[in-house]
């Protein structure tokens, strides 16, 4: 009896802290992406169109690009001239994005359509 309170107790403390450990995870990700394409555009004359997902994960291997349910993994690029955004996927679904608009300015966002709560609780948020 005491073992079944001591589980009902920890198994959903643990399953929230594996939720955030994904989302870390994800994080990081993107948080590498936006630095690589960064890197890729100073290579470029500060110029972002070559920042695709290839090229992220040519220049920087860590980067996975390819779907998966075991890791975080790259989902979008988009690129222009002088603006870009990355976003990565955790395995729980939840998605976090960097953009840098063409005037420099840096957003960090997260969306979460499948629990509609992993962004501090919310559907949709700024990190």
């Amino acid at each position: 009896l005491i073992i079944g309170v001591l589980a009902a107790i920890a198994i959903p403390a643990f399953s929230a802290q594996t939720g955030k450990a994904v989302d870390v995870q994800a994080k990081e990700l993107v948080r590498t992406a936006a630095t690589t394409a960064a890197i890729i555009a100073t290579d470029n004359s500060g110029d972002y169109k070559k920042v695709t997902a290839a090229e992220l994960h040519k220049y920087e291997p860590s980067i996975r690009i390819l779907e998966s349910t075991t890791d975080a993994y790259l989902s979008a690029v988009t690129s222009g001239t002088s603006e870009f955004s990355v976003t990565a996927k955790a395995t729980g679904g939840d998605e976090f994005k960097i953009s840098q608009s063409s005037t420099g300015e840096v957003t960090r966002s997260c969306a979460s359509p499948i629990s509609k709560k992993g962004c501090m609780g919310k559907e949709t948020a700024s990190w």
